[in-house]
Formats: C-alpha cells, structure tokens, sequence
C-alpha cells in the first residue's frame, strides 16, 4: 500500500529527486507497470489547460494623484473598470467592453477590443490609457486624471479570475437552420460542427475529480507565474453526474484563483474575441497533484477514452435551459476530429489549446524538477 505525505514529497523536490511526469505521461506508465508500481514510484503528476476563461479579471491600485482623487469611474484604454471599492483601486473584467463599441447593432459584432485585451498590453509592458473621473470631496478634490500608465506604475496588480479550470464542459451544437455566434464560438447551421473547450486528459480537475489535493492555497501555475486556489469557483457544482471513474460527464467544479499580475506573461494571458458574443481572456493554468496513495495516482492516469462530455444544442437547448442533452461523447472522439450524432458526421474543433496545456504541464514538470516550485497541502478542500 503506497502512502506518501506532502512533506515527504516536498523533501524529495528540494534535494533533486522527486520523480515528475505530466499528466499525458503517466497514462502509458500505467498501462504497461500498473497502479501500485507507478504510485510507488511518481511523486507528482502535473495538469495544465490554455483556454477561454470568461471570468476573470484583476485588481488595481492605480495610484494616488495630486492632488488626490476619489475615483469613482475608472477607464483603461477605454475599458471600464468597476471603482466602486476605494479611492484608487478598481477591478477590470475580462468581459467588460468599452462604451463606445457597437457590440451587435450591427450583427455580428467584432468586439475587438475588451478587458481581455486590456490586461494583454499590461503584462506585455504596454503604456495603457488612464482616465478617472470623480465628485470631489473635501479629502479627494480632484475631478478628472487622464494620462498613460504601465503595470510597473502600478502598487498592486492581482489577477483574481473568480471561474477558471472548469471541470468538464459541454461540446456545443446548432440544430438551426441560421449561423449561431455564442461564446463557444461559431455554430454552423444543421449539425455543421461541434465546438468544445477542454484540456481532456491534461485538464486539472479531470486528474483530481474529487478535489482530494485541491483547494484554498494550493500552489499552481498561473498565467505564466505562480498563483494560488482561493476559493471554489462561481457555478461550482460538483454534484454532477459521474462516471464509475469519478469524473463528471458535465460541467461541473471550478476554482477561484489568484496571482501577482506583475509576474505573469502575454504567452499565457491573451485577451480574445468572439465575432457576435463579445471579448474574453485566454488563461494558461496548471496544477501539480501530489500522488498521495494509489487511488490518486489512478485519477492522474485517466485518458481521454474515460472522459465524456454532453453534446447540447445552442439554437434551443442551452438559450432556453431545457437541461437536454443530445447525447454524450469521449474526448478521444472529440479529438478525432468527427463525431456522429442523429446519424450524422460532424467536424469537430476545440477553443482551448491541447498544444498550450501541455507545453504548461511540462513547465510546471521543470520547475518542481529543478527545485522552483514545491507542494502546498490546502488548508481548506473544495466541497464536494
């Protein structure tokens, strides 16, 4: 019976010799030394996924002026962000788009520019444009601050994505007769594709299904930097049907998490655009699971055989919350590149990057080999 502690692992990290694989290298491990042999002899599995995180944002303190300044509308590069918690701090939504963009009276929209992108410039270095507007008060009389900053010209910068890492999702579908812009991307006419948004068999919450390791002040790589589980996420519901292996077959937990802007990176922080829905932030995040026992070690080894995914229609189904789903799917027949479904084949493509997310478990594999990054035991764990 393999048992191993945090410390102990640890302890093999800082002298070198903790044996890490990712999550795509412990499946064949498994097949050829089985559960037992592999848990004895892997210290860490590391996840990762690069995809669409609509819920995301950071935290600023912009700074004080003078003379000083109650903001109470804040505007970068002309995306609004909330100011409706100090004087100077003010929370920038990835979603959030500026007031002047159309969005879709003229259908579809481009949304070009939004939060997403906002954010983008900032961890590339970029001046963005700072316009602050105020009341006055005897404390803070200034009315107006308009001028160019950077994220170094900031005191405090944390990305806080309060949804990210979604633990299953659905492979979305159009059963209409018209061309459909949603935030799963185009949706041609009559069944003419499937989108989908995972990192399937890499995908953090896939190798943890029950949340064993994961939870608030877990350590992980977050957009190019280290950042850290703070809460579960927002429509966290992990009371979703399961698979005799565990993992949900529909959407299902999601965290909250957090991490100094200052240290991350364009590569892993990319602000997006969907024609006719609007603009986002493609997020790269990657969690280490700590092979505890064997039954951790048998979640880390799932492949994309095992996991399903529900298959729901974007025209009806989704809009109007009718809760159907059309029918289920692995993600190995989701990467194939076509599925089958009312006895029809359909082209598949996915939003999220299967390329990104395993360039992000082997970074994450590097840092812990080289003794960069080591274990945190949750304090608090996800319920369940």
């Amino acid at each position: 019976m393999v048992k191993k502690t945090y410390a102990e692992i640890n302890a093999r990290i800082r002298a070198g010799e903790a044996v890490v694989v990712t999550a795509e290298e412990v499946i064949p491990m498994v097949r050829e030394r089985g559960i037992e042999e592999t848990a004895a002899a892997v210290d860490v599995v590391t996840t990762g996924t690069f995809g669409p995180m609509c819920s995301s944002g950071a935290f600023f303190c912009l700074g004080h002026s003078k003379p000083r300044m109650k903001m109470n509308r804040v505007f970068l590069n002309g995306v609004e962000a909330y100011a409706g918690i100090a004087a100077v701090d003010a929370y920038l939504g990835a979603s959030q788009i500026p007031e002047t963009d159309p969005a879709n009276k003229s259908y579809p929209g481009e949304f070009n520019y939004g939060g997403g992108h906002v954010l983008e410039d900032l961890v590339s270095g970029r001046e963005v444009l700072l316009e602050a507007f105020a009341y006055g008060t005897d404390c803070y009389p200034r009315h107006k601050l308009e001028k160019m900053i950077s994220l170094e010209d900031m005191p405090y910068a944390v990305l806080y994505n309060p949804r990210n890492a979604y633990q299953n999702y659905n492979v979305a579908v159009n059963l209409s007769e018209r061309t459909l812009y949603t935030y799963m991307g185009i949706l041609k006419p009559n069944l003419g594709n499937a989108n989908y948004s995972t990192a399937d068999q890499l995908s953090p919450l896939f190798n943890d299904p029950y949340y064993r390791t994961i939870g608030m002040g877990t350590k992980i790589f977050l957009g190019g930097g280290v950042g850290y589980v703070c809460w579960h996420g927002t429509q966290h519901a992990p009371g979703a049907p399961r698979g005799e292996n565990g993992v949900p077959t529909a959407p299902s937990g999601t965290l909250t998490v957090i991490g100094e802007l200052k240290q991350m990176s364009p590569r892993w922080l990319r602000g997006i655009s969907y024609l006719g829905y609007g603009a986002s932030l493609m997020v790269g995040l990657g969690i280490p699971i700590p092979i505890l026992d064997e039954e951790m070690l048998k979640f880390t080894a799932v492949s994309d055989a095992d996991i399903f995914a529900p298959i729901v229609d974007y025209s009806e189904g989704y809009p109007q919350a009718t809760g159907e789903v059309l029918g289920k799917v692995s993600y190995a027949e989701l990467k194939s590149g076509e599925i089958t479904l009312n006895g029809r084949a359909v082209p598949t493509a996915p939003l999220s990057s299967y390329p990104g997310a395993r360039k992000i478990a082997r970074q994450l594999k590097e840092w812990i080999q080289e003794g960069q990054f080591t274990l945190t035991e949750p304090v608090f764990t996800i319920p369940t």
